[in-house]
């Protein structure tokens, strides 16, 4: 287990990596994961390895791994797939213990030379106590270090945060770190497990659980040969951080894909939704999805049951809100009296004032705000409450009003957020409730979904 944690740590929290195939030509791969050291601020030492040149991005290039005069932690392999296996001899004698191998030409392909190669390199790996990231993946990155140790110098843009998102595909690992950055979502690694030589997903959930940078698992699968050590690995570990999955193959057609794909089993895709909520592990059905749930756990209070107040600034958004609630099982209850008597004393007439609330006549008056969010948040009939404002020229100080308030309050329920605007009027108001447990969405929809999932989270560990 020592040896384990070891060699995981080398491949995350490495004082030096080598680029085995590192290149200065941008049309290859080698190139690309220097770019992705270098541009990515990785704090410890890049060894570049390429017996034709001199330099690289101004770094000394050594011939081979084993002219590298000092100690290598981590390999980053970019060869063409028959040079691997003597690569890894190399490694071994240079005391390396983690690679990531971007190299493709394994068991994905439709040859058995493949899955004959990759079966040659993962005794190799075994034997020698070495863990490899791969093969065909596009790399790992680790935020919090920061290392991009990936084939894409543009993942050092995302922001750092407490989720940790593993993959079995590397395109899905790009949509999923290009959507964290335009919804500025913060993760803690983004891993692409490829083909998973000798590191599955059980491993990485062993290993994130005891990530402190990490407070939510995310994971994207196509099809496993083992599920059963994945269901185990989670019900050992479910109690103590939430893990999504987002399992593609629920059609024939995703199915046979995703065998191509991955060279793995695939299976019926409801014995794997029975397996992962047995196990405690929480399914969604699409990208966005899984993202926007792993926020809301990642920053969100939980909800103790299903009653949620919807207030809005304008009534359709909170109606649309409404009709994701009640088709998720969530209930829109009416407020207690007394509730009932403090907004209709801070509404007019003429307003919505039962739930769902419409708070857009009050927008000029900040007491009045407040004191709405403020009868809800102590309402013992609401566990949770849904917070829409559509941006207008009128409102626009509405938001900065409303975040102070929120800000001051005690929260003791989750408050989740659809503050939509165009880009550059409420960035900085919406960053700043989200530093303090506040998530928002774009869309009413989105909001009340996520908080679906919060409420379905919560029952896994009252169960």
């Amino acid at each position: 287990m020592e040896k384990k944690c070891l060699a995981m740590d080398a491949i995350f929290n490495p004082k030096s990596v080598a680029v085995i195939g590192a290149s200065d030509n941008p049309g290859k791969l080698g190139s690309h994961v220097m770019r992705s050291l270098a541009e990515g601020k990785y704090p410890g030492r890049i060894y570049p390895v390429n017996p034709g040149k001199g330099e690289i991005l101004g770094i000394k290039t050594y011939p081979s791994l084993l002219h590298i005069p000092d100690g290598v932690d981590l390999s980053v392999i970019v060869l063409p797939a028959e040079q691997v296996p003597k690569t890894i001899l190399e490694c071994n004698e240079k005391g390396v213990k983690g690679i990531i191998l971007i190299t493709a030409g394994f068991k994905e392909i439709e040859d058995r030379r493949g899955e004959s190669l990759q079966k040659e390199i993962t005794e190799l790996a075994n034997r020698f106590g070495i863990k490899i990231i791969g093969p065909n993946t596009f790399g790992i990155v680790n935020l919090h270090l920061p290392l991009n140790a990936s084939f894409t110098p543009e993942f050092s843009r995302v922001e750092k945060g407490g989720i940790g998102f593993v993959s079995q595909s590397g395109g899905m690992s790009h949509l999923i770190g290009f959507l964290s950055m335009k919804n500025q979502v913060g993760l803690s690694k983004i891993v692409g497990l490829g083909n998973r030589c000798n590191v599955d997903f059980w491993d990485m959930l062993e290993y994130l659980e005891e990530d402190p940078d990490t407070k939510v698992i995310a994971m994207y699968l196509e099809g496993l040969d083992e599920p059963k050590k994945l269901i185990e690995a989670a019900r050992i570990r479910n109690s103590r951080k939430p893990i999504i999955a987002y399992k593609v193959g629920r059609s024939s057609t995703g199915d046979k894909a995703s065998q191509f794909h991955t060279g793995s089993l695939a299976g019926k895709h409801e014995i794997y939704e029975a397996a992962f909520r047995q196990a405690g592990i929480l399914t969604v059905r699409s990208s966005e999805e899984l993202l926007d749930t792993a926020k809301a756990l990642a920053l969100s209070l939980l909800p103790d049951g299903n009653r949620v107040a919807v207030l809005s600034g304008q009534a359709g958004p909170g109606m649309a809100a409404c009709d994701v609630c009640e088709i998720e099982g969530l209930s829109i209850p009416s407020f207690s009296p007394d509730t009932q008597k403090k907004i209709e004393a801070l509404l007019p007439p003429l307003a919505i004032r039962t739930n769902p609330v419409d708070m857009g006549p009050a927008w000029y008056d900040s007491e009045a705000i407040r004191g709405i969010v403020e009868s809800v948040l102590e309402d013992r009939k609401i566990d949770a409450i849904i917070l829409c404002i559509m941006f207008a020229s009128a409102n626009r100080s509405a938001v900065g009003t409303l975040a102070e308030s929120l800000l001051q309050m005690e929260r003791r329920k989750p408050v989740i957020c659809c503050i939509s605007a165009p880009d550059g009027i409420w960035d900085e108001e919406v960053k700043r409730l989200e530093h303090s447990g506040i998530p928002n969405y774009p869309t009413p929809e989105r909001a009340a979904k996520a908080l679906a999932n919060l409420v379905r989270y919560k029952k896994f560990v009252t169960l």
